[in-house]
């Protein structure tokens, strides 16, 4: 982890940061690789300081190679004050988007700094890339997620609820490997197809109802997203014509994506063709996102994007087309950028299935 904390001072320094308390978990875990969930970082030019609390002394040693650890059991204000004061500190950055206004007005109040500083993004950035290990998490966590899916092809019938066609799932991707849940699943089907975010309900499967599966699981803290939609007897002509144009424009992102392109670039793959064939409305969302220790990481391909894409990058490519009163379609595929173009994680079939 000393390679990851280096880089951090790298960015430390062009900040012009002298102290960064690291309170986010998945920022902790990136630069610690401590799972548990009571821990902080302090980081300076010299020092590598891990906060924790009696109950996680002895998970802190074994795991935090690198780091001194500091104990903080009762008190985390006044220790940390203690603390900062013994470093001679006299300016303290912390993350704006994870420290909550209560624990900053106590900081504020206590610390006997010269300024308290709110910064974003800054572990965040390094994390936009990832290095080969991380990517083999990832790459176990979407073969656990492809692996359900084929399960899945066996469950699905008319007469299921929603609910159990997501309860399903998770119970494979946990009996196979998956720690827990990327997300609350998303199972929508006929016209709850709809809706881009339709979390599994107690609606029943009916015949000629398409299915918007869109789900993943977490793989040593590392997540998978993979959304696939199927028929169940044969589906609204409509739909089908859709279901093509969906695919045709995933497709064609796997295709033209590439390192050095800018992310709203690389949505307009997409989206100019949904919008060519009259369906522009329809593709209210963004293409797709990073992914890694959450489920949702810079950079974002959408239209108001400013990101631009870099090898070791892994995002989702997921466009969609949903239509009120009759159902939708989103097909979703997790891509690694590389220096040639991208290297699709994925596995399981994307032609239309008619169970």
């Amino acid at each position: 982890m000393e390679k990851r904390i280096n880089k951090l001072r790298e960015k430390m320094k062009e900040k012009d940061i002298e102290a960064f308390l690291v309170t986010k978990k998945e920022n902790v875990r990136y630069l610690s690789q401590f799972t548990g969930t009571a821990g902080k970082l302090l980081i300076t030019e010299t020092d590598s300081v891990f906060i924790t609390d009696f109950r996680y002394l002895d998970q802190a040693a074994e795991q935090t190679d690198g780091c001194v650890i500091e104990e903080i059991s009762s008190n985390f204000i006044e220790g940390f004050a203690e603390l900062i004061k013994r470093k001679k500190i006299n300016n303290l950055s912390f993350e704006s988007q994870d420290l909550n206004f209560k624990t900053y007005q106590k900081l504020k109040n206590k610390l006997e700094v010269e300024s308290l500083n709110p910064v974003e993004s800054v572990v965040e950035d390094l994390r936009m890339i990832k290095d080969l290990n991380e990517v083999d998490k990832i790459k176990k966590a979407v073969e656990i997620a492809d692996r359900a899916f084929d399960f899945l092809l066996e469950f699905i019938e008319v007469g299921k609820s929603e609910k159990e066609i997501a309860l399903e799932l998770e119970f494979f991707m946990k009996k196979n490997g998956g720690e827990a849940n990327a997300f609350d699943f998303i199972v929508a089907s006929g016209k709850r197809g709809a809706l881009p975010h339709g979390v599994a309900s107690k609606k029943i499967i009916e015949k000629g109802d398409l299915i918007t599966i869109d789900f993943g699981t977490v793989f040593q803290g590392y997540h998978s997203d993979i959304t696939r939609t199927v028929a169940v007897g044969e589906p609204d002509s409509e739909l089908k014509e859709i279901y093509q144009l969906v695919l045709q424009a995933q497709q064609k992102v796997i295709s033209k994506i590439s390192s050095g392109m800018d992310c709203i670039e690389a949505d307009k793959i997409a989206r100019d063709l949904i919008k060519e064939a009259g369906y522009g409305d329809n593709f209210g969302h963004g293409l797709g996102h990073g992914i890694g220790l959450e489920i949702h990481e810079n950079p974002r391909l959408s239209y108001t994007s400013d990101g631009i894409l870099k090898p070791g990058m892994v995002v989702t490519d997921e466009p969609g087309i949903y239509i009120s009163g009759l159902g939708g379609v989103r097909i979703e595929d997790d891509l690694l950028i590389t220096e040639e173009g991208c290297e699709v994680l994925n596995s399981a079939p994307k032609e239309l299935i008619v169970l």
